[in-house]
């Protein structure tokens, strides 16, 4: 009778023990892996967005602000939120050289695979540097990141607590069929005063070319179509020829600029019911549901897959 008062106790025991090894592994989740917070989910009610809708992100150095647009159901892109950046290294103006602790501008576009969510950062994306602009211009390096840890060498560095949000906005709209993302890295909101101010940089004519991007998006709040050729960036154009194919290091085709069509969102387009939008597709060049494709190329060139989750 003892030895059976006993063997009931262990059994119990054991599995009380079981249950409290399951329930830990159901409250644990890896940062990567976190939903999105109440707060971000009200938000985008709030908004009349889709969690698993499309993103783009908007940095601005000058302001240490780094934004996320999300895409809704019209084809356009509507400002979500906006972060403090922590940390980046270096001055206004492009990356040259690996090694030079530079934080860089221009568009890039990251890809699923750029996704690094065990970064010695805690998280990490890699932008895509050097694309086909920054090669045609023989500029080097690798692994640059957007990350948290707050500490940069030519990465945007930003809290643990806000790489997270980030990131899990951007591993939702992977989810929700987004192949790749653009980032626009700018020096700066590229206003006219704010041009004016810089007139005398070394950069101007550099941040100039990237205005045209800034410009359009700006206008349509859509993603302009984006090539390379005669190490310039080439924006909202597309080549007289269709064969014609863009060489970065060589003169552009003969081209036309296409039109741009101003975007002011009518006040029913500021909230949308969630059960009324369609489920959306990939981004950068493929088709929203129903909608037609407004641009069909983007030849900036993706990361280095060797390279692109290391850090």
């Amino acid at each position: 009778m003892l030895c059976f008062s006993w063997a009931k106790a262990l059994l119990a025991a054991c599995l009380l023990l079981a249950v409290a090894a399951l329930g830990g592994c159901g409250q644990y989740s890896p940062d990567y892996m976190k939903p999105l917070s109440p707060e971000m989910r009200a938000l985008l009610a709030q908004k009349g967005m889709r969690e698993q809708a499309p993103i783009t992100i908007r940095i601005f150095k000058a302001e240490n602000v780094l934004e996320i647009w999300k895409q809704k159901d019209d084809g356009h892109y509507y400002f979500l939120k906006s972060y403090p950046i922590c940390n980046f290294s270096g001055d206004l103006g492009p990356k040259l050289a690996q090694g030079d602790k530079q934080a860089p501008e221009g568009f890039y576009i990251v890809a699923k695979n750029q996704m690094n969510p065990r970064s010695h950062y805690h998280l990490a994306f890699n932008i895509g540097f050097p694309n086909a602009y920054d090669r045609a211009w023989g500029r080097t390096g690798s692994n640059i990141m957007v990350h948290g840890d707050c500490k940069s060498v030519g990465c945007y560095a930003m809290t643990d607590g806000v790489i997270e949000e980030i990131y899990v906005l951007a591993r939702e709209a992977f989810a929700g069929g987004q192949e790749y993302f653009m980032i626009q890295a700018y020096p700066f909101r590229m206003t006219s005063a704010n041009m004016a101010k810089h007139r005398g940089s070394k950069w101007y004519g550099f941040w100039e070319n990237l205005k045209q991007g800034y410009d359009y998006f700006e206008a349509t709040h859509q993603i302009p179509e984006i090539q390379v050729c005669n190490r310039s960036y080439l924006i909202n154009a597309v080549f007289n020829n269709p064969r014609e194919r863009a060489d970065p290091t060589r003169p552009c085709p003969a081209f036309r600029r296409l039109p741009i069509r101003p975007f002011s969102p009518r006040p029913e387009q500021t909230a949308i019911n969630q059960s009324a939008i369609e489920p959306l597709g990939s981004s950068l060049g493929l088709s929203f549901g129903k909608r037609e494709p407004t641009y069909h190329m983007f030849t900036l060139g993706p990361a280095d897959p060797l390279t692109a989750p290391s850090q």
